[in-house]
């Protein structure tokens, strides 16, 4: 009987994480699709400074519990301020990506953050990638070519804020796989700090004044934004990241729904086709790890993944 009920509430908690990784997903999705609202009446600065008081709204209780000064015992800080910079990066360029371009284009390049982070794990910790998945990881990148069109437009100043802000995601991912021994709250609680440092920055000479609606706005932005980054972080450790991992492709999803929702943005062939290559690409990648992981040695090609 204490079995049955030890393997029900396992299975209890799986179900628990899959739903607040999901909920998790809509809320950035829906994070997205603000700040696109957002973006195109305001700099990219001016709603970063806001978002990130929005974000303290939720950070500061996390703070106080932890203890303020645990937030400068983080080990290995030249890896920490790489990790903060690429998180600020994604940001940023994010926001000026998607004030020019449909939400669901945008999405699709950073569809391709976990293929990104299969290559640079090979080369930053150490994981072996076989041929099976180095060939995954170029058809992926085909498909972010194809997502890009392949023409002047591909060089478009947008597209490449899209394109870097993507890579600046997959490595912050990789650098916070790093320093996993850091607390959420430290690592969270930085990136939101140099983001209000930027954003102050970049605001300058272009702060413009906004309604209650708007002020509003971008404060529930770094809120909603925060929640979401909770949420997934609870979900991963209620359920198994293998099994977690390929449902953030809902995000594609709802930046389909929400770009043709609120802004009337339809995804035109070539970027429904870049982001399918890239999505079937993202979860053999994930298949063959998750092979590598549960499968005895012996059982698997001698290439290893």
């Amino acid at each position: 009987m204490k079995t049955e009920t030890g393997v029900a509430n396992a299975g209890n908690l799986i179900i628990t994480g899959v739903v607040l990784m999901l909920l998790g997903d809509l809320l950035f999705a829906l994070n997205d699709a603000m700040g696109k609202w957002l973006v195109a009446s305001f700099a990219v600065g001016q709603v970063l400074v806001i978002r990130s008081v929005g974000a303290f709204i939720v950070l500061g209780p996390m703070i106080l519990r932890q203890g303020p000064m645990g937030l400068f015992r983080a080990e290995q800080k030249g890896l920490q301020f790489i990790r903060v910079f690429m998180a600020t990066c994604d940001v940023a360029l994010f926001y000026a990506a998607v004030a020019y371009l449909p939400l669901a284009d945008v999405m699709t390049f950073y569809m391709a953050g976990p293929i990104y982070i299969a290559a640079l794990s090979h080369f930053f910790l150490g994981e072996k990638i076989g041929w099976r998945r180095w060939l995954a990881v170029l058809i992926g990148f085909a498909g972010v070519v194809i997502a890009l069109r392949p023409s002047t437009a591909m060089l478009s100043l947008p597209s490449l804020f899209g394109l870097a802000g993507s890579l600046a995601f997959a490595l912050s991912l990789v650098m916070s796989r790093y320093l996993r021994s850091t607390s959420d709250t430290t690592l969270v609680t930085w990136q939101t700090v140099a983001a209000l440092i930027t954003g102050i920055v970049l605001s300058i000479g272009h702060w413009q004044p906004g309604t209650i609606v708007d002020w509003s706005g971008m404060l529930l932005l770094g809120i909603v934004a925060t929640c979401a980054h909770l949420l997934i972080t609870r979900s991963l450790k209620l359920a198994p990241a293998s099994l977690l991992a390929p449902l953030q492709y809902t995000l594609l999803l709802w930046a389909i729904i929400l770009g043709y929702l609120f802004f009337n943005d339809v995804p035109d062939m070539q970027v429904v086709i870049g982001a399918a290559i890239i999505v079937v690409a993202g979860l053999f990648i994930f298949h063959r790890k998750n092979l590598k992981e549960t499968v005895p040695i012996e059982a698997v090609p001698p290439d290893g993944h």
